[in-house]
């Protein structure tokens, strides 16, 4: 069996969005569970797959420079976390007028447990300059791309996957980044970063980098199209802000959109999230205005993943029915009715509305 049929075999469950680079959504059913099955777990890639030689260069602004592989990683006390990963573009489609970009619906979010080194822990082996400020993570993904800012000495027929975070965040042992080299209990495979990538819990995916080839301490901020061109709110009436921390977002997984259910008691399920702390409320909505009512909500655990909420619905008033779902997070960030409209259509977070028929 080939490479590429072992592939393809890994994508035949996803909702395919753009077959290159290979970009698609879970289907409806991975949002049902905690953890998302490897092969429902949704794939964005600005490139192809790349060749990786299985070595991660960490230099820059460091006191030991070093070269590490899998082997190397797996010999560091091992870490697994449970995080929820979201498309900064996802329910872009639901954006008007339509945002520039990949036509990604709302499925563009997945969890899964990952399993790696934590990052801090390989930073204070290479030991980061007093002066340092950044950690740029380079992944071995390449290729032509349109660029949106002004980058001098870039060849734009063959630009890199680079991204940044801030220093005093990649060495916070609260932060549980993880240079990850399993996925669900197994080795990563290729649409998912293989041999190994970063994994940023509460951060846009984007910031999770796949393929990770090099890391640098930097001492002073990164910009390149990554950075400060492409995954940059560009407001129509503020200065543009960089896309870091997923907002606060709630979803109805049962039942679904469109669908008809009998009457009585009805169990509505759904799971919310936020990368500015745990989800502390979840509410309801049975009309377009309006009372709101609470729905019972799983703690948030680790505080890495998404929380599962129910809410009883019992009515014997035969018809269609709209459903509203808000969430509420610890920095007390509540959802919008509209999405907050930008011009590459990042962050949308707006309430969720679906309607069913009762009988």
């Amino acid at each position: 069996m080939t490479a590429a049929h072992d592939l393809d075999a890994a994508r035949a469950a996803l909702v395919m969005i753009n077959p290159a680079p290979y970009n698609a959504e879970a289907p409806p059913a991975a949002l049902d569970g905690e953890i998302t099955p490897t092969e429902l777990h949704y794939v964005r890639s600005n490139f192809a797959v790349p060749a990786h030689d299985g070595t991660l260069e960490i230099g820059g602004a460091v006191a030991n420079p070093t070269i590490l592989t899998l082997d190397d990683l797996r010999a560091m006390p091992a870490h697994e976390h449970t995080v929820t990963l979201e498309c900064a573009g996802n329910g872009r489609l639901a954006m008007r007028p339509l945002p520039t970009g990949e036509p990604w619906g709302d499925f563009a979010v997945s969890t899964a447990r990952w399993t790696g080194a934590l990052l801090h822990e390989v930073l204070a082996k290479v030991e980061p300059a007093a002066q340092g400020v950044e950690v740029r993570a380079q992944g071995a993904d390449h290729g032509p791309y349109h660029l949106q800012a002004i980058l001098p000495d870039t060849d734009q027929d063959d630009l890199t996957f680079i991204r940044s975070l801030p220093l005093a965040h990649a060495t916070d042992p609260a932060s549980g980044i993880l240079i990850a080299y399993e996925m669900n209990g197994e080795p990563l495979g290729p649409d998912h970063g293989a041999p190994f990538r970063l994994i940023v819990p509460h951060w846009y995916a984007v910031a999770s980098v796949k393929w990770l080839k090099r890391i640098d301490v930097l001492t002073e901020p990164y910009a390149g199209e990554f950075q400060t061109g492409h995954y940059m709110y560009e407001w129509p009436d503020r200065p543009p802000e960089s896309v870091t921390l997923m907002r606060p977002r709630a979803r109805i997984t049962d039942p679904a959109p469109g669908s008809t259910i009998g009457l009585g008691a009805y169990t509505v399920r759904g799971k919310a999230w936020s990368g500015n702390g745990p989800i502390t409320r979840v509410e309801v909505s049975l009309t377009g205005e309006g009372d709101w009512y609470p729905a019972q909500l799983e703690p948030a655990g680790n505080g890495f993943h998404w929380q599962d909420w129910t809410f009883t619905w019992d009515t014997n008033n035969v018809g269609r029915h709209t459903l509203r779902v808000r969430a509420t997070d610890a920095a007390g960030n509540v959802q919008p009715d509209l999405p907050p409209w930008n011009r590459l259509g990042y962050g949308n977070n707006a309430i969720e509305v679906i309607y069913v028929d009762r009988r």
